[in-house]
């Protein structure tokens, strides 16, 4: 009778969910054709020969050995493209330590720069304290020589109506020779005091000038330390980025080193159960292992040669086993 569901398994060729009269000729169709399934032998054929079984078991090693060459030959472009790989991270992280090291010293010479700036600013503040106390110095002495000259004047204006009794006084008096030597004398005490108001006026303008000078060294010191402060703000923010950066490339080569260390892990076991198989079946065969660890051709050439032995060896058997069965059946 028809199935009540869809056919979905593989390896079936026409409809079997038809009913058996319309379904017989694919049914036939699919008995008949080798392509997706072998058909076991019959018991009464013969089996395939010693020839046979050889040449497969020959084609199969030759693959075997197509694979084996390529995946050596995978396996050592892969080895050496790790070696480029991590001599390329090598030469990233020397050049990285090298700015690392630029940069440190550029940052110390900075240092020295703010502490030589400091310094400069110190020495420059004593002498702003020294010219300051030689300009109250200065204007202590213009004081006085202002009073000196206001007691002046107030002395000539008190005295100007005594001219006769000067000239009396130059007559009688042994110290004056003439009127004009008096006269002389105040004429010079007058450019005494010409001398004291250019004094005072060069001395005004020196101060001036040291006023504006230091003016001008402290805005000087202080943009000097402004641009100092922002050039260690910039490279302090590329230190973090070079550190951040670093610490990247370095997490990349640990990868890279745990990468080829485990391949070379699972590539070391690989070779350990190679060994671990060959001397299994040279201990099946009962002979001591002639062959080295670095002998993977030849070791791989034995343990085929023997696995097809085992196979040849297990096919018979079960040829044998069912001969035996056939022929118990027929008597």
């Amino acid at each position: 009778m028809p199935r009540r569901k869809p056919t979905i398994k593989t390896d079936v060729i026409g409809d079997l969910d038809l009913s058996p009269e319309a379904a017989i000729d694919d049914y036939r169709v699919s008995r008949q054709q080798d392509q997706f399934f072998v058909k076991p032998p019959n018991w009464d054929s013969a089996g395939d020969t010693i020839e046979m079984l050889y040449i497969a078991n020959l084609r199969e090693y030759d693959a075997m050995k197509q694979v084996q060459h390529q995946l050596l030959k995978d396996a050592k472009r892969q080895t050496a493209l790790n070696v480029q790989r991590i001599r390329k991270m090598y030469k990233i992280q020397e050049r990285l330590r090298k700015r690392f090291v630029e940069v440190n010293g550029f940052i110390k010479d900075c240092a020295d720069k703010k502490r030589s700036a400091d310094k400069s600013i110190r020495e420059e503040t004593v002498l702003h304290a020294e010219v300051t106390k030689e300009i109250d110095e200065f204007k202590t002495s213009i004081a006085e020589l202002s009073t000196f000259r206001n007691a002046l004047k107030a002395t000539v204006a008190q005295f100007q109506p005594y001219e006769r009794v000067l000239e009396e006084v130059v007559k009688v008096s042994d110290i004056f020779i003439s009127t004009k030597d008096c006269i002389d004398r105040c004429d010079a005490l007058m450019l005494a005091q010409v001398e004291i108001n250019e004094l005072k006026s060069q001395k005004l303008n020196e101060i001036e000038e040291m006023r504006q000078r230091m003016v001008q060294i402290t805005s000087d010191a202080a943009l000097t330390v402004l641009g100092l402060k922002n050039d260690l703000a910039r490279l302090d923010r590329s230190y973090v980025n070079s550190r951040a950066t670093c610490l990247k490339w370095e997490k990349i080569l640990s990868i890279c080193k745990d990468t080829t260390s485990l391949y070379n892990l699972d590539k070391e076991r690989m070779f350990d159960g190679i060994q671990i198989i060959y001397r299994m079946l040279c201990k099946r065969r009962d002979i001591v292992p002639s062959y080295h660890s670095y002998e993977i051709d030849k070791i791989m050439s034995f343990i085929m040669r023997e696995m097809s032995l085992l196979s040849s060896v297990l096919q018979e058997l079960e040829s044998n086993k069912g001969d035996k069965v056939g022929g118990g059946r027929m008597c």
